[in-house]
């Protein structure tokens, strides 16, 4: 990870547009609504129990507003994966003329 940019190692990137390739778009859209979905719990996760260890010290506001934010960002990223889950379920019915 290049701390100056937050950048991505090129490995994660290159596994996150492969989970957004393919034909079946409603299907890519569930795969990196999971993936956004499943990083942002483990983010809140970390954040949450980092907070909880350093309150009373300097950076404890810090890590407290990464795990607020990051809850905030988890409640989202659920609606997303439900969304996308919809339209993969949506695609796949059969169509009634």
């Amino acid at each position: 990870m290049d701390e100056s940019t937050g950048r991505l190692p090129a490995e994660i990137e290159a596994a996150i547009k492969a989970a957004a390739s393919g034909q079946n778009r409603p299907e890519a859209a569930l795969r990196l609504a999971a993936i956004a979905n499943r990083a942002t719990t483990l983010l809140h996760q970390l954040a949450r129990e980092e907070a909880n260890a350093r309150k009373g010290q300097p950076d404890w506001g810090r890590w407290a507003a990464l795990a607020n934010t990051s809850r905030d960002v988890l409640l989202r990223t659920a609606t997303s994966r439900r969304a996308a889950a919809e339209l993969l379920r949506a695609a796949n019915a059969p169509r009634q003329e």
